[in-house]
């Protein structure tokens, strides 16, 4: 396939949640630019917010890893990009701009035209997304043909080139197969072949490593990086496993009840964390780079309910740091600032805490 001849100069950033509303919906410059994002579904027990004020941007070539626990917000996210929520069930506002079109305000139409062509997604169980009664090949070339008009004989052609060109043996064969007779790894590597038919400008990753042993995430690891290097794709790769986001990012968003707690890149995320929440991230996550005689550092208590969001700092319940704050963080939510070059937080604590926290206290004990 070929490559595409497009541009991108800039790396992944992140738009302030503060005034990122912008009045008469501004063309961006970058090529994803999500503004003040907000997802909430109505229920009977009270109002959801899946997401609640989210702002980034990401450039073609660059990868932009959200992170966060489950229930943070991730994959709602990825399913309000692409335009997948029901709007029956659920209210989406802000603003959402793909290559210079936005997507929230636009119709149903307009949007579904655009998946698979423009942006494409991995879902996290290809078991479950993959329909169980036609074969992969069908739905490869079933994908593809929505947006390119050719034969079914071409088409099928093109789906045996992309299950060979993501490592699928014998793909002249296995394109006849049905999603229960491949294995996990290989189920995976299928629908990344199905995400990829129509060579997409923006690829959504969702746990894409999730029940697979590591050798095979490590593959299907490897496979993205190549495929965007390849085609200059901009990828989000949504995961609570830091290891994922270390091996791809270029830039992290860490995600906390619906909305953005820190943004850095890689190296500030894992050697210089500024939120407390990215602390117990890192302290839960295994090193096997060194000798550790101290168990794991959980962090304390459970994720808030998205219907009843703590007030003030939604994280305070669970930060040991809290009482620093002389109660700031029971009553004021903090806004997402930055604190350094490129390097945003939401947190009461000064700069000068963090600093001293995270070098005499946390960073010993990782």
């Amino acid at each position: 396939m070929a490559r595409r001849n497009t541009g991108g100069k800039h790396a992944a950033g992140l738009v302030d949640d503060v005034g990122a509303h912008v009045a008469g919906r501004t063309p961006p410059s970058a090529f994803l630019e999500v503004r003040d994002l907000r997802i909430h579904f109505p229920t009977d027990d009270g109002l959801v917010r899946s997401v609640d004020g989210l702002s980034f941007r990401l450039e073609r070539g660059k990868t932009l890893g959200i992170v966060g626990e489950s229930g943070s917000g991730k994959s709602v996210t990825s399913l309000g990009i692409l335009g997948l929520h029901n709007r029956r069930n659920a209210t989406v506002s802000g603003e959402i701009w793909l290559d210079g079109q936005e997507l929230v305000h636009a119709s149903p139409g307009d949007v579904r035209a655009l998946r698979g062509r423009k942006m494409a997604m991995i879902f996290q169980d290809p078991l479950s997304a993959m329909h169980p009664f036609y074969t992969v090949g069908h739905q490869i070339v079933e994908a593809y043909r929505v947006h390119n008009d050719v034969s079914k004989r071409v088409a099928r052609k093109h789906a045996i080139d992309m299950l060979g060109r993501v490592g699928i043996p014998k793909p002249d064969k296995r394109v006849d197969d049905y999603p229960h007779q491949f294995s996990g790894g290989m189920r995976q590597r299928a629908m990344i072949a199905m995400a990829l038919s129509c060579d997409p400008e923006l690829l959504i990753a969702d746990e894409p490593t999730t029940a697979l042993d590591v050798t095979v995430q490590a593959q299907i690891l490897d496979l993205i990086r190549d495929l965007q290097q390849e085609f200059n794709s901009a990828v989000i790769m949504i995961t609570h496993d830091l290891g994922v986001v270390a091996e791809l990012s270029d830039d992290i968003l860490v995600m906390y009840a619906g909305r953005c707690a820190e943004y850095a890149s890689v190296d500030d995320a894992f050697h210089r964390p500024l939120h407390p929440y990215t602390w117990g991230l890192l302290g839960s996550m295994p090193r096997l780079d060194r000798e550790r005689s101290e168990r794991l550092m959980p962090i304390k208590g459970t994720p808030p309910s998205l219907i009843n969001v703590p007030s003030g700092c939604a994280f305070h319940p669970r930060c040991a740091y809290g009482e620093l704050n002389g109660g700031r963080s029971e009553t004021e939510r903090p806004e997402l600032v930055e604190v350094e070059p490129g390097h945003k937080a939401a947190c009461h604590l000064s700069l000068q805490q963090r600093r001293e926290i995270w070098e005499s206290e946390i960073r010993p004990k990782l």
